[in-house]
């Protein structure tokens, strides 16, 4: 039976179907016949359109937009797959900086569900569909090129059915151990994976103990690697500082390094409106994101050790009287490793995400106060906001962190 509001489209997708970011482990699967059998029923739709694929740590959702949006300042048509969203589900599939129509993603599921696809004993999940979504939504657009973020790890993630011009791996640190290993080692295998036979591959940053993995993944499928590090340098980064924190700049790179690995060159003004404005009309968000000056609220998306470390190093530049945390993580992070990281001095907020896998409150301020962090309960993310907002001083600063559910529910 066909669902006619585009509400009831979104609340098929995320209530009936499993979602790692919203259920966790149970959603993850340990091979890629799911999304191989439903692209085969599209008719292969990913083999019709240049693609540029990316995974990594940290830094693969700002790659992503960075090489998107200077290619589309280089006259090309753009398809950019990203996930999480923070505000719309269409957010995820775009073409030009513009979301995918609600009447294209009724019509796709519409058309899954017609033809049996939910009876079939393989049930595709939320994330297999999306990708689907998204690649039968290029081919039918006809872009020029897609730039393709992998969800989770790379090599059973279910985007990595294409087959790109260019892989690029932004950097490896510890996160989703529990499905990607303990070691770098183990999870720079699982990004590896996005490696293809004879397809340049870029990696934003060599560390001692990932290079062999990769090497070795490189040698096998008989391709190189360049590192973003040993690149050409972007000349424009200089100009551009002011407008991003100081760890993007290695983002920055790692794009820079691909569009020129690909071939293609953009002029200093070129580069400015890609990754100044161009940003904006992508809907580039939660990524060290001012939200007002007075009191000064930033918002960004960290939420694992390297993640955190980067923000509060770049914290450490802003001018401020007291430090105020609005903080909201989910259940599966290992706290042990990130709490320490935060600093003591701070007064905190502490609140969960509306999604099944937010650690309670509660919860997350017993354990901060192992930590030697201390603040209040408040029964959503922007009311703990509020009452920071009601709390500081012009002068202050105020953070909202923790996860891409925390910073969603405030931009």
């Amino acid at each position: 039976m066909k669902i006619g509001r585009y509400k009831d489209i979104e609340d098929f997708l995320f209530r009936q179907l499993p979602m790692y970011q919203r259920i966790g482990p149970k959603a993850f699967k340990k091979d890629l016949k799911n999304i191989q059998k439903l692209a085969a029923f599209l008719g292969n739709p990913e083999r019709t359109f240049k693609s540029i694929h990316i995974a990594g740590t940290n830094g693969k959702g700002s790659t992503s937009f960075f090489i998107a949006t200077a290619l589309h300042a280089l006259g090309y048509k753009v398809g950019l797959y990203t996930s999480p969203h923070y505000k719309d589900y269409r957010e995820r599939i775009k073409i030009d900086g513009q979301q995918i129509p609600k009447t294209y993603v009724k019509n796709f599921v519409n058309r899954l569900i017609t033809e049996g696809t939910f009876e079939e004993d393989f049930k595709p999940s939320f994330f297999e569909i999306s990708v689907a979504m998204a690649f039968e939504y290029f081919k039918d657009e006809a872009v020029d090129y897609a730039v393709i973020e992998t969800g989770l790890g790379g090599r059973l993630d279910s985007t990595n059915i294409i087959k790109p011009e260019l892989s690029v791996i932004t950097n490896i640190g510890f996160d989703h151990t529990n499905f990607l290993g303990n070691t770098l080692k183990s999870i720079a295998t699982e990004k590896a994976g996005i490696i293809k036979a004879k397809t340049p591959v870029i990696v934003g940053r060599r560390q001692s103990e990932t290079h062999p993995v990769f090497q070795a993944k490189a040698t096998k499928e008989q391709t190189k690697i360049s590192y973003a590090q040993s690149a050409k340098k972007l000349e424009t980064l200089t100009d551009l500082a002011q407008d991003f924190p100081t760890y993007q700049q290695e983002n920055l790179q790692t794009a820079y390094a691909s569009l020129c690995k690909l071939g293609l060159k953009l002029t200093k003004k070129q580069l400015e409106q890609a990754w100044t404005k161009g940003l904006k009309t992508w809907g580039y968000l939660g990524r060290y994101q001012l939200l007002s000056k007075q009191p000064r609220v930033i918002c960004d998306s960290a939420h694992n050790k390297m993640g955190l470390k980067h923000l509060f190093s770049e914290l450490q530049k802003e001018k401020y009287q007291q430090l105020h945390i609005v903080l909201a993580m989910v259940s599966d992070k290992d706290l042990s490793l990130v709490l320490p990281l935060f600093p003591q001095q701070a007064q905190y907020y502490f609140s969960q995400a509306k999604i099944p896998r937010a650690k309670k409150k509660e919860a997350l301020q017993r354990e901060a106060a192992k930590h030697k962090l201390h603040g209040k309960v408040y029964s959503s993310i922007p009311k703990a906001l509020a009452a920071a907002r009601a709390t500081a001083g012009k002068k202050d600063l105020i953070l909202v962190t923790g996860s891409i559910f925390t910073v969603a529910e405030v931009v």
